[in-house]
């Protein structure tokens, strides 16, 4: 009987290499929020940065690495008086064992260190592509590459997971930054997206709409909504239809069909059922009603009146 089985449990296998980048960024940088089909991560190579995810805001010093699963949305900041260099790496990996690495802040240790940069020094070999290329630049391979040169990387790669995994050394949760400055981010992402409602209130919106524009899980989006307004997303944009609606007939200028498509109504029966629903009277019920009378716009120097002599 042989010593060794002839097939190897590989407990992480890399499917395949997206990017490596190396950066130096400036003082004043800051990303957009972005999301990705696959695994990332970034590594503080010197200085600190601070990076937002739907979870929660971090600051990273040098030694920290943060991992974004796919479809995760997350963004980079710069922060502190010295530009900080990072390394950036996207991978695909279908491996159940990543599972690891979601929501995780790992500290790497001088022997993972030594693997990230073996992986910079390869990458360098193997790519003409500079490493401090734009994220949405393709890699492309040197002519000269040498023998070996994009395989030591995905071993590299590969050992400092599984030596993170053994390991499991967690950075202490203290890198998160307080609740005040994470509620000033919701707040912002908040005003973002009603503003992004309003813009396109003539419009037929889904939720998937809302999270893909704004960068926005459904779960956490619906969640900031109901803590915020007391009701869904979708609950609010349809009141913002029917308040514009509101404001057209009272101006006067189109039948209620007319309004139901301007404001992106599927049809004029689904139309007068949400507004009843919502104002408690039908369109034309609110058209004629004294509410409608109390809620005309009146000029700045208000209607002539004539005084009888």
């Amino acid at each position: 009987m042989d010593v060794f089985s002839p097939l190897v449990n590989q407990g992480i296998a890399l499917d395949y290499l997206i990017s490596v980048h190396y950066y130096e960024f400036t003082q004043d940088f800051s990303s957009p929020k972005v999301a990705h089909d696959c695994w990332e991560f970034l590594y503080v190579d010197n200085g600190q940065v601070e990076v937002s995810t739907e979870h929660a805001i971090y600051l990273l010093r040098k030694g920290d690495i943060i991992f974004h699963k796919p479809e995760e949305v997350h963004s980079i900041s710069v922060r502190g008086a010295h530009t900080p260099n990072l390394i950036l790496v996207n991978f695909c990996c279908h491996s159940p064992a990543m599972r690891f690495f979601e929501h995780k802040i790992l500290r790497v240790s001088d022997s993972e260190s030594l693997l990230l940069a073996a992986m910079i020094r390869e990458a360098r070999n193997a790519y003409a592509t500079p490493l401090d290329a734009p994220p949405s630049q393709p890699l492309e391979r040197r002519e000269n590459a040498p023998f070996g040169a994009e395989q030591l990387i995905r071993i590299s790669l590969e050992q400092m997971l599984i030596d993170l995994i053994r390991k499991g050394n967690i950075v202490d949760a203290n890198l998160k930054i307080s609740s005040s400055i994470r509620e000033k981010a919701n707040q912002d992402t908040f005003t973002k997206i009603i503003t992004y409602l309003e813009n396109n209130v003539h419009r037929s919106l889904t939720l998937d709409d809302v999270c893909q524009n704004n960068l926005i899980g459904r779960s956490n989006l619906q969640k900031m909504f109901r803590a915020k307004t007391g009701g869904g997303v979708m609950e609010y944009f349809c009141r913002l239809k029917i308040e514009a609606a509101k404001r057209l007939i009272r101006q006067g200028g189109q039948n209620f069909t007319e309004i139901a498509h301007a404001l992106g109504f599927s049809t004029i029966h689904y139309f007068s059922r949400r507004f009843k629903a919502i104002t408690g009277m039908t369109p034309t019920e609110y058209a004629s009603s004294v509410k409608l009378r109390a809620e005309e716009d009146v000029s700045v120097e208000g209607p002539s009146v004539q005084i009888a002599t």
